[in-house]
């Protein structure tokens, strides 16, 4: 794993949106070798805790270091619960997110056709993107993320309202881009997902973070009572917003 990214140590993280204590003294850290699911009820903070990693909101307590520094590297890329999918083709849109990135030219083009060939979209690459399917769409979501080569891929709920054909491929396909060298921190509500492809469990609970342990380990033995009743489906939503982030 590159040495820009890891260990990426998480040091007492707090954030505050609207009044409201998203996350409060998070302390954990993640060697990139392992790929990391967040599980936790409903507005737990686990959609907040990946936005907060990729860089899309500020903490407002605590620091997060990248490979001993605190300048976040930018190889990162995510991918979230509803794509947002640009008024072009498929293929276009993966080329599109590529020259943002200053990646042109032959370069471009090659790398856009390898990611849609990868996701099995190769066929649909000029069809309009806005009017595949929506596991397809998250497939193209996965395949221009994948494009970009990022070493970090945050995934804030990747299978959720996908039936279980199209969640298959997500996973899939989420597995081949972690074989492929890239770290993987997820979050999902698929206990199923959460058990096939977890190595390590972060567990959330009213923005506060109760565990870190072996994938194993947790859903064996849960340390917290919290995650025992999450686990047993007994855990209720436990934030105080009305609009409880994830």
């Amino acid at each position: 794993m590159d040495e820009a990214f890891f260990p990426l140590e998480a040091r007492g993280l707090g954030v505050t949106l609207g009044g409201h204590q998203a996350l409060a003294g998070a302390t954990f850290a993640m060697d990139g070798s392992r790929r990391v699911v967040v599980l936790g009820a409903n507005g737990a903070g686990k959609s907040v805790l990946l936005r907060l990693l990729h860089g899309l909101i500020s903490a407002t307590a605590g620091t997060i270091s990248w490979g001993g520094s605190l300048v976040r590297p930018r190889a990162q890329a995510m991918v979230f619960q509803r794509p947002v999918m640009l008024r072009r083709g498929a293929l276009a849109n993966i080329s599109y997110a590529l020259a943002v990135n200053g990646v042109r030219g032959a370069e471009a083009d090659e790398r856009a056709r390898k990611a849609i060939e990868r996701v099995g979209l190769g066929h649909l690459a000029a069809r309009q993107a806005r009017v595949l399917s929506g596991g397809e769409q998250q497939r193209l979501a996965l395949a221009r993320a994948w494009a970009l080569g990022p070493r970090m891929l945050f995934l804030d709920e990747p299978t959720a309202s996908l039936d279980p054909a199209a969640a298959g491929e997500v996973e899939r396909i989420v597995r081949e881009i972690h074989a492929a060298g890239t770290a993987i921190v997820m979050t999902t509500h698929n206990l199923g997902l959460a058990r096939r492809i977890a190595d390590e469990i972060l567990f959330l609970h009213a923005g506060r973070l109760t565990e870190q342990t072996p994938a194993d380990r947790f859903f064996r033995a849960p340390q917290s009572g919290e995650a025992a009743q999450f686990l047993q489906g007994e855990l209720p939503w436990n934030g105080a917003s009305p609009s409880p982030p994830g």
